[in-house]
């Protein structure tokens, strides 16, 4: 927990956990979280389960500076290459290393799991892989931002963003966890561009909510007040 200390999950936490009296406690959890919680705690992420089985995972937006992060896209989507692109870390994420395994020699894929490239560059590809390390895949934010597509299979795990309310091939594009339909699904869309650009107007509209500050303030408040009173502190 010591290494937290200093970090932005603190100063995130504390943007909102100040207004209220000091006597009040809480468990906090930060990094990435994939695993259940045994009694309620504060996190930046949890697993998606059915029937509310993550509910002691209490989501609220952390580490900020790294997950929501938005573009400003000078580019439109039937001016880009058709390529799927894919940048990140593959060091103990087993997941993103089969998915580069598979793909890494066909055409329409550009993949590498340790070159660097700017967040501008990325913009310059029509698809854009949002591939799942510890937790969350935490470049989707700001490619639903853009007027590239996020490619994915069903999320596993969810943050601030809501990534279970993501509903596929109407905010991203989805494939199978196995990864074996990627061209069959990007030649789909290379067919329909109509359909492709109503995925990148659908995922513009879901970030937006998010950028509204004033109600992002409120809504992490009142979760923090939902939690104090729940847990029996007032």
């Amino acid at each position: 927990m010591n290494d937290y200390v200093n970090s932005t999950y603190f100063f995130d936490a504390y943007e909102y956990t100040r207004f209220f009296p000091l006597h009040l406690r809480w468990a906090y959890n930060p990094g990435d979280v994939n695993y259940l919680f045994p009694l309620p705690e504060i996190t930046k992420s949890r697993p998606l389960v059915k029937n509310d089985g993550n509910r002691n995972n209490i989501l609220l937006n952390l580490d900020k500076v790294r997950h929501f992060t938005w573009v400003c896209d000078p580019f439109k989507w039937e001016e880009k290459e058709c390529k799927i692109l894919f940048r990140g870390d593959t060091n103990g994420k087993p997941r993103r290393l089969k998915f580069i395994d598979m793909w890494k020699d066909h055409p329409y894929c550009d993949l590498e799991s340790t070159g660097k490239m700017t967040l501008y560059d990325h913009l310059y590809y029509k698809y854009i892989m949002a591939l799942e390390g510890n937790d969350v895949a935490s470049n989707l934010k700001w490619v639903m931002s853009s007027n590239s597509i996020a490619v994915m299979p069903r999320p596993t795990c969810e943050t601030w963003y809501m990534e279970g309310k993501l509903i596929p091939n109407y905010h991203y594009i989805e494939i199978s966890s196995d990864y074996h339909d990627l061209i069959e699904r990007i030649e789909y869309y290379e067919s329909h561009p109509e359909e492709a650009q109503k995925i990148i107007n659908n995922a513009h509209e879901w970030v937006a909510q998010f950028r509204n500050k004033k109600r992002e303030r409120l809504i992490s408040l009142m979760v923090l007040d939902k939690y104090f009173r729940l847990t029996g502190q007032y």
